[in-house]
């Protein structure tokens, strides 16, 4: 298991291969300065808060350093037969190896389900069994659909499996949730630097745009139970 202090440690010794400090190493990477700032690190009621894959990504394309260059940096304790594997810290989640956590939107909207990267965290989540193949079962987290808004592509009971941390393209179905609390599906429409827009599943609903300060996090759509 990586624990996570090896993880936020090897980010820290990737910033110093480089010469940069942590907060010039998110800077690099098109983060917000503060990103991997020590203080960032806990949440304010002492949850453990874990980088997301997609600033991992960022981090490695900015200073042209590889996978296994960031693996070698983490802690050997955390390596298991010479594979990585990442781990929610324990008490989050039940520990059954065919479930993954399963909430709906109106509770997702409620905070405290969720870490800045939009990975599950917290307690009150219920499980599900996941269909889809087990080596992407690994951060990934369900949505059950409530209401009729997401008509007639998605139903009320229906659930989604979401992905947070993947990259997501244009026509990507997504959950969106801002940092008012509104969680939503929708498609991607386009993304910029500063803009996110976003399509209504529902032609009865209208389209949305959102300043990318509004939002908390995206995570891609990657399995319904249809």
């Amino acid at each position: 298991m990586i624990s996570h202090d090896a993880i936020w440690g090897a980010i820290d010794a990737l910033a110093e291969k480089y010469d940069l400090s942590a907060s010039g190493l998110a800077r690099k990477a098109g983060l917000d300065p503060t990103s991997f700032n020590k203080s960032k690190r806990l949440s304010p009621d002492g949850r453990l808060r874990w980088p997301s894959t997609e600033s991992l990504s960022k981090v490695l394309e900015a200073t042209g350093a590889t996978l296994d260059e960031f693996m070698g940096l983490l802690n050997p304790g955390g390596m298991s037969n010479g594979t990585p594997t990442v781990q929610f810290p324990t008490g989050q989640f039940p520990p059954q190896q065919s479930a993954i956590p399963l909430l709906g939107f109106a509770q997702a909207g409620a905070g405290g389900f969720f870490d800045d990267g939009g990975f599950p965290a917290g307690q009150g989540w219920d499980v599900v069994d996941f269909p889809a193949a087990p080596d992407r079962k690994a951060g990934c987290y369900a949505l059950e659909v409530q209401g009729e808004s997401m008509m007639p592509l998605y139903r009320d009971g229906d659930v989604l499996i979401v992905e947070p941390g993947a990259q997501v393209r244009r026509g990507d179905r997504v959950v969106v949730k801002t940092r008012e609390g509104e969680v939503m599906a929708k498609v991607l429409q386009r993304q910029t630097s500063r803009n996110i827009e976003l399509l209504s599943l529902n032609p009865d609903h209208p389209n949305r745009s959102f300043d990318l300060t509004e939002i908390e996090w995206v995570a891609r759509i990657i399995w319904a139970s249809q």
